[in-house]
């Protein structure tokens, strides 16, 4: 079975830090792209961070310089560390792999027949 697990969210004040964990089974993230997703009330689904398949990274512009994005060497957990959150960066975080369409226009409920999707982790920054 393949599956992808999501830990790490919870509830922080602006500018504090979290650290998100996604952890595959049944799979490895050798030689696909993994990266970490979120959905927001009322909008679209977001790219948040991404490695892709050569290595290179790619993140939104709203996180760049804030969070970043690994993966272990076995290439079987990716983590996001998330400094200096803000109240707008509050939504659930999924993590997903080998997709293969661009995320964009819709809500993250209609990709995740592509490619594989964790459940998600609720992260929520206060003010």
């Amino acid at each position: 079975e393949v599956k992808l697990v999501e830990s790490g969210g919870g509830s922080v004040t602006a500018g504090g830090s979290l650290r998100l964990s996604c952890t595959a089974s049944g799979f490895t993230f050798d030689g696909t792209d993994v990266g970490w997703y979120r959905q927001a009330p009322h909008n679209a689904c977001e790219l948040v961070a991404r490695v892709n398949s050569d290595g290179t990274t790619k993140y939104a512009d709203s996180v760049k310089g804030r969070f970043t994005i690994s993966q272990d060497n076995a290439k079987t957990t990716a983590s996001l560390q998330m400094n200096s959150l803000k109240t707008e960066d509050t939504a659930r975080y999924f993590c997903a792999a080998d997709i293969s369409v661009d995320v964009i226009g819709r809500i993250c409920s209609a990709f995740q027949i592509f490619g594989h999707w964790g459940q998600g982790t609720q992260v929520t920054v206060s003010s």
